[in-house]
């Protein structure tokens, strides 16, 4: 790869959060038995007329806006042809000259600091249908059947310039943009349903040349890793062609993940190859002004505001912003918990550290909901505080709440979690195991001030974790200094 600049361009396909289908009223959920979510409109029979849902348009402007896009004040449908099985209509009803959104950009991270990607368009369009394949790929399969529930399903297509340089710098672009789509609230952007999906456009050109190579397309990518181990296949598989003086060829490929290779499909058809015309059964889009004033107003804070708002309001660290607003459980549950108690940063720590366990534990490597309400933390949080328990027994109190839902209240009541703070029962204790233990009680005034930590310890294992330690520790030095 000394010898090539890789060049990449990237295509995402984004299913809107809509609950019915961009033409007709049939159902966009996802779980529902095969071909049982369709109408004549999907399975393309003749004599079947659109009607354009109007909540469509609207997600696909407030994506538009979220990505730094102008938004068309007016669009139009067109109708892509080609011939494949879940595709019953024999065209594809999409935009092309006349795109909802055009430009945009998002600024991603590299090793010699931020980059901008750029935006061409994004477009409106209907899904196709999906392919149920016999084996684990279409490569590896004897037979597929087709599934038209994803028929019509409302789609944006987002499209960027070839601006990316790396298999790095494409994972880090699909990471901020899923992020961006969660926060608009436009997906679910669910990448293992394909509710989110990408492809990836790859050429290789030599050093210094401006002339783009032959690019071949992976289709339907469907997590970064794939996105990242995909790309670094495919610039290895190009620069061995090109080395030994072939020519690359401007085709269609999937990824097969299991192998971790490329396949080739099909040739790579170029837009008059798709015969595009304007759809005569959809009239044109038109966004006035009003209405798009009234989804702008809509729209929520994103990611970036977010971060730095964590750290102006909050005193958060950069790190500490970061890490909470790129998973929206946590910076939704955190400005929950921080409106309910005043120490931000205790909130961060616990986010990160104990929450974060337990989360990765129950769900894996993405974290998607947190269950318990913000006020049951900030409340947990706040018996820490005034010292109604010390800080071990409010972990062991977290754990419940995880796993019973039940209110920090409610569980320490009925384990009998409250800790001791009363003078005389403390003294007590100190006065027990100091008697028990003569050797570290002489060890601490010899100078080994580190015997004070077994002492706490034993009081601690006395009263069940239950003592108050920091009124334990002050006792125990008084007991030990005065002789």
């Amino acid at each position: 790869m000394n010898k090539y600049e890789t060049v990449i361009g990237m295509e995402f396909h984004a299913e809107l959060k809509s609950k019915s289908k961009i033409f007709c009223s049939c159902s966009t959920e996802f779980t529902a038995q095969q071909n049982t979510h369709v109408c004549p409109g999907c399975l393309g029979l003749p004599g079947a007329l659109p009607v354009l849902n109007k909540r469509v348009v609207e997600l696909a402007v407030k994506a538009g806006l979220a990505l730094n896009c102008s938004v068309s004040r007016l669009s139009q449908f067109d109708r892509k042809h080609y011939f494949y099985p879940d595709l019953p209509a024999g065209y594809q009803t999409t935009q092309l000259p006349l795109a909802i959104c055009k430009g945009g950009h998002i600024m991603i991270e590299t090793e010699s600091g931020a980059k901008k990607v750029r935006l061409n368009r994004i477009h409106i369009e209907e899904d196709a249908g999906k392919l149920v394949h016999s084996g684990e790929s279409i490569s590896a399969s004897a037979w597929s059947g087709a599934d038209y529930n994803r028929s019509s399903m409302p789609l944006i297509e987002i499209v960027t310039e070839p601006d990316i340089r790396s298999a790095a710098e494409a994972r880090d672009f699909a990471e901020k943009l899923k992020l961006i789509l969660q926060y608009a609230d436009v997906s679910d952007v669910k990448m293992e349903q394909g509710s989110l999906r990408c492809d990836v456009n790859i050429s290789l050109r030599p050093w210094g040349r401006e002339e783009f190579g032959t690019k071949a397309e992976i289709k339907n990518l469907n997590s970064f890793k794939a996105i990242q181990r995909a790309v670094l296949y495919e610039e290895k598989r190009q620069a061995e062609i090109l080395d030994e003086g072939g020519l690359v060829i401007q085709e269609t490929r999937t990824w097969d993940d299991a192998a971790g290779v490329t396949h080739s499909m099909r040739n790579k058809e170029n837009a008059h190859d798709y015969r595009y015309f304007p759809d005569a059964n959809l009239p044109p889009v038109i966004v006035e002004e009003y209405w798009l004033k009234e989804i702008a107003g809509g729209l929520p804070e994103l990611p970036q505001p977010r971060k730095e708002r964590l750290v102006r309001q909050y005193g958060l660290s950069t790190y500490e912003a970061n890490v909470i607003v790129n998973n929206p459980a946590l910076a939704f549950f955190f400005d929950g918990a921080a409106a309910l108690f005043d120490e931000p940063k205790t909130i961060a720590n616990w986010l990160l550290g104990d929450i974060s366990r337990l989360l990765k534990a129950r769900e894996g490597e993405e974290i998607t909901a947190i269950p318990l309400p913000p006020a049951h933390l900030a409340a947990l949080l706040g018996k820490i505080k005034a010292g109604e328990i010390n800080l071990n027994t409010g972990k062991t109190v977290l754990e419940e709440m995880f796993q019973s839902g039940k209110g920090p209240d409610e569980i320490i009541k009925e384990r009998g979690f409250g800790q001791i703070s009363d003078l005389s029962a403390l003294e007590e204790a100190v006065l027990k195991v100091l008697a028990a233990h003569p050797q570290p009680a002489e060890d601490y005034r010899q100078g080994k001030k580190q015997a004070l930590g077994f002492l706490l310890g034993q009081v601690m294992k006395l009263t069940s974790g239950q003592a108050n330690p920091q009124k334990v520790s002050a006792m125990l030095t008084k007991h030990l200094e005065k002789s």
